[in-house]
């Protein structure tokens, strides 16, 4: 084995370690007479504060799931959010979590053996798979007594700033979005890919000159004008680029990351761990989701082989209540850019988690993750 891939399987087993390391030992917890877990899920339609529109589509709510996992009389909650291009759905979420039976596991520290009895179930159906893995991790952080970030490990004090995003819009809209959101944030992120990317940088540098960060959702098909757009970009202040092409386009992602003045970072061309070795050589980073990599158990993972890579980091989220953007948040301190504003887009958030304060996240010290249900 070469030194790349005894890393790469090294930190990989670590991470792995998790919270299955953290498990009570029986004078620490003593479960009651259920002794199993016991599942609820139900829809919930996330309103946008605002229509928000990329390259490929335009939205004004996003269909989600809500799950709950029980045991011991301790809950934990978990979600399953759904923009269109994940190509799920309520009804996919739902039939996936009807074929779950938690049942026959003795206990939620048993996150290895469970996640890996969803994938047996099907090969996709992350956002579902990721609803439980946080539901399971917000139960053992109950049970331990402890918020997430403190079992890991981490210092909540660098979990930094979180981007706030503008989508594709006019140029009134644009300017009042930022006017909005200029003062309350360090960082904005910038929704490009169509033929008014000039004019939606130039409109919000009208507004602020805040450090920007742009994605460009797969929206752009030529190299040699994405290339000299990212040096247009650079000129603005933008600090990264996300998604320049589509995701199977790894060889022009490869010839404009050697070339660009800014970091390149894969989003829709990396989902879950196993994608990494996919694209090496052909971005500066990652972008991790939980719905897209089945929970916080891979994204750990995820970080410690992209560190092993000599990629950076960036968190992101889907639309989602607090519950997923707080956990999610947990592994700021890990990351070099988050982009955990989900659910300050929303109007109808269930829970109170993180927050933002002076374009600073500020994790909660409650159990778990540190959920307030409103």
């Amino acid at each position: 084995m070469d030194r790349r891939k005894f890393i790469y399987s090294s930190v990989a087993a670590v991470a792995a370690a998790g919270l299955a390391s953290c498990a009570p030992r029986p004078s620490e917890h003593k479960p009651g007479t259920s002794g199993r877990m016991v599942m609820r899920f139900y829809p919930y339609e996330l309103q946008l504060a605002h229509r928000f529109t990329v390259a490929s589509y335009s939205r004004s709510s996003t269909p989600d799931v809500q799950v709950e996992i029980e045991y011991d009389g301790v809950t934990g909650y978990g979600e399953a959010s759904m923009p269109p291009y994940l190509g799920h759905s309520v009804e996919s979420v739902c039939g996936f979590l009807s074929k779950v039976d938690l049942g026959m596991f003795e206990s939620p520290f048993l996150l290895e053996d469970i996640m890996e009895y969803l994938d047996t179930l099907s090969d996709g159906d992350a956002p579902a798979k990721a609803a439980v893995d946080m539901a399971l991790h917000d139960l053992v952080g109950k049970l331990l007594g402890a918020p997430l970030w403190k079992i890991w490990g981490y210092n909540p004090s660098k979990a930094g700033a979180t981007s706030f995003t503008i989508g594709i819009d006019s140029p009134e809209t644009v300017r009042q979005k930022t006017l909005e959101c200029a003062e309350k944030y360090r960082i904005l992120k910038v929704k490009v890919g169509l033929d008014s990317d000039e004019m939606m940088i130039k409109t919000i540098r009208s507004v602020t000159d805040l450090p920007l960060a742009v994605d460009a959702n797969q929206g752009w098909k030529d190299k040699y004008k994405a290339l000299d757009e990212i040096y247009f970009l650079k000129e603005h202040g933008v600090v990264l680029v996300e998604q320049p092409f589509a995701k199977e386009n790894i060889d022009d992602a490869a010839w404009l990351t050697e070339r660009s003045p800014l970091p390149v970072i894969a989003d829709e061309a990396v989902q879950r761990l196993s994608d990494i070795p996919r694209i090496r050589g052909a971005y500066s980073g990652i972008n991790i989701k939980l719905m897209k990599c089945t929970g916080l158990l891979e994204a750990r993972k995820m970080i410690a082989c992209a560190r092993a890579d000599g990629l950076k980091v960036m968190l992101g989220c889907m639309t989602e209540t607090s519950c997923a953007c707080t956990a999610i948040a947990q592994l700021s301190p890990a990351a070099d850019f988050c982009d955990i504003d989900g659910n300050l887009l929303i109007t109808n958030d269930l829970f109170k988690g993180m927050v933002v304060s002076d374009g600073l996240m500020q994790l909660p010290s409650g159990p778990g993750l540190g959920l307030v249900r409103l």
